[in-house]
């Protein structure tokens, strides 16, 4: 894994937490316990802060980064889906973030909010507590119920399950 302290910020990273040998963290990032940070992750606190909670997953090439003197926040539970951006952002505890999505600067999304995948959310945009939002620019279509909460947290809990797995399991092989 690549981690980097930049201009004397050095990230903090949950022991429990596992980050792929492909991953990047820059700076002034802190990563909470059980996360899983995939493979081409970028999470740059280099003139920004960036704060990931608890038991997240930052799956394979998502970027995270923030304005000078800003902050990307993203909370407890939260998926980023493959190849996500977040930039500026503040994405509340549960929410999923749909694959190749953009979520741009000052954007606010709720508590078991869903972005739907490529979905782009504008600047200063609020997607709702439990609301689903998709398109370009995204726009709210629907509720969460809890039936999408339930299968969501079974896949939230895998992600959790393969910090260890992972941190324990995974060997590098060379090519035959």
């Amino acid at each position: 894994m690549a981690i980097y302290a930049f201009e004397g910020k050095k990230p903090k990273i949950g022991r429990t937490s596992y980050i792929s040998s492909e991953a990047t963290i820059i700076g002034d990032v802190t990563i909470g316990e059980g996360c899983f940070i995939g493979p081409g992750a970028r999470i740059k606190g280099d003139y920004g802060t960036i704060v990931i909670g608890d038991n997240t997953s930052i799956q394979e090439n998502c970027v995270l980064h923030a304005r000078p003197e800003c902050k990307t926040t993203i909370g407890n539970y939260v998926t980023v889906g493959h190849g996500a951006i977040v930039h500026t952002a503040e994405v509340k505890d549960y929410a999923v973030i749909g694959m190749g999505s953009i979520v741009s600067d000052f954007a606010r999304i709720g508590v078991w909010a869903v972005v739907g995948e490529g979905a782009v959310v504008k600047n200063n945009q609020e997607i709702g507590d439990a609301c689903i939002a998709v398109g370009v620019p995204a726009k709210v279509i629907g509720k969460v119920d809890e039936e999408y909460k339930n299968t969501w947290l079974k896949f939230k809990n895998i992600y959790i399950g393969l910090c260890e797995r992972y941190r324990n399991a995974i060997v590098k092989v060379e090519r035959e």
